[in-house]
């Protein structure tokens, strides 16, 4: 087995090196940042604009308004109907959508490569031009209102979610949920999203990031040409944040629901996210989650609660690398038939607990690093998801340097580095461990 996955690094190892991405870095004098990444297999491109600003960003009483103006921006210009910036794109045989986190707002299409133009006028256009009817504002509030019911309300589990996340941040804005809890939701109006509106969409607290069959200097052409004339804001200052003041109590969640399914056990911890310049601790998280509970019965999680102990019938654990203001790890276990949730959590801390002391078996390093490489590779398969990271990375205090090293550093993380996260970061004193359960028979 160990020459096997020796044998398996060697391969992997070059290819990294072979897949890196062609990226080229443009800065126009509004200070709008451009990101090229070229693809030239099939004649199709991924055009994105990512504003600087997400939910955390909002003002206090006004959650959900960033998501809210996410939906309205596609309800017309000066000389554009709502909805008419859809529907072209799909005229054109293309598609289009948003998104937005709790760090950035972001809008995209996907088009072929001679429709490059058509959708960079229309975004530059958009990015300065919106307007909106009050008719327009309530129907799109109504939507999103809607959309919180559906995901949200109607479900144990999104409920559940946004009780965690309020409980585990004391005071930083990650703690309020994106789409905005409802009754701040409902008083959401034309003037508080035009606000917003010029307050944080202007080109330089924006990135452009396209991926796909271009070239640099053709979208250096096109982006002077429509983005160019666009002023820059006076109202840009810079990412204003309540800090998260340091933890010293863990938190518990019990929530009862008689519409729970199956009930489960979950922790989140605070931990740190990818740093410019500085990513190796983000990295050993990243591993520290394959190995915990990333690879099901072949996870530690999954081999000591499924198999040994048969205390879960599921069992994992969770990293997301990325955030401005840092990000959580978390670990999750769905306890089998008449095992009780205080069971699956004494079940989760003793699998932890035996980790920490015992250490990472070398075998086992050296196939989560494997897999994790190999997934670095396969990920670069699609212009999208290439388009994304990098979008995900720049709006969240990343470089294009740092994006680039990305797999590198991930494949110097050592196991000395990997522990030294975990006790770091599984520190009951900076968690909150929940509870997802049925309502208790009266």
């Amino acid at each position: 087995m160990r020459l096997l996955l020796a044998l398996a690094l060697s391969f992997i190892a070059p290819l990294v090196a072979q897949a890196e991405e062609k990226v080229t870095e443009l800065r126009l004098d509004n200070g709008l940042q451009v990101v090229v990444i070229e693809d030239h297999r099939a004649p199709v491109v991924v055009h994105m604009v990512w504003y600087r600003v997400g939910s955390a960003d909002e003002r206090s009483g006004e959650s959900g308004l960033a998501h809210f103006l996410e939906h309205l921006m596609f309800k017309g210009t000066k000389t554009m109907a709502p909805g008419a910036f859809s529907q072209l794109v799909a005229a054109e045989g293309g598609s289009d959508n948003a998104f937005t986190s709790y760090d950035f707002t972001a809008y995209f299409q996907r088009v072929a490569a001679d429709r490059l133009e058509m959708v960079m006028r229309m975004e530059a256009d958009r990015m300065v031009n919106l307007t909106l009817a009050e008719s327009d504002v309530v129907t799109e509030r109504n939507v999103v209102l809607e959309e919180r019911t559906t995901r949200t309300d109607a479900s144990p589990e999104g409920l559940f979610s946004e009780q965690m996340s309020a409980t585990l941040y004391l005071n930083h804005p990650y703690g309020r949920p994106i789409i905005g809890w409802r009754h701040e939701l409902e008083a959401l109006n034309r003037e508080a999203a035009l606000d917003f509106y010029k307050r944080h969409y202007a080109p330089d607290n924006a990135i452009v990031v396209i991926a796909g069959d271009v070239t640099p200097a053709e979208v250096e052409r096109l982006a002077k040409e429509y983005y160019g004339p666009l002023k820059a804001s006076e109202h840009i200052t810079g990412r204003e944040r309540p800090l998260e003041p340091p933890q010293i109590a863990e938190r518990r969640v019990i929530m009862q629901d008689d519409r729970v399914g199956q009930p489960y056990v979950i922790r989140n911890y605070i931990a740190p996210s990818r740093q410019s310049g500085a990513q190796d601790e983000a990295a050993a998280l990243v591993v520290l989650a394959q190995l915990l509970g990333g690879a099901g019965v072949n996870s530690v999680l999954g081999r000591e609660l499924t198999v040994n102990s048969k205390t879960a019938v599921s069992a994992s654990a969770f990293y997301d690398p990325t955030g401005y203001d840092g990000t959580t790890f978390g670990v999750y276990a769905m306890p089998a038939p008449g095992v009780s949730l205080e069971e699956a959590e004494t079940a989760v801390d003793a699998a932890l607990a035996k980790f920490l002391e015992d250490g990472i078996g070398e075998d086992e390093f050296r196939r989560i690093k494997a897999q994790l490489t190999a997934s670095e590779i396969y990920a670069r398969d699609s212009a999208m998801g290439v388009a994304r990271r990098y979008g995900t990375a720049l709006t969240t205090g990343l470089t294009v340097g740092d994006q680039q090293s990305w797999p590198e550093v991930l494949q110097a993380v050592t196991p000395e580095q990997v522990m030294a996260a975990a006790k770091k970061v599984l520190d009951r004193k900076q968690s909150v461990t929940g509870w997802l359960q049925k309502e208790a028979a009266q």
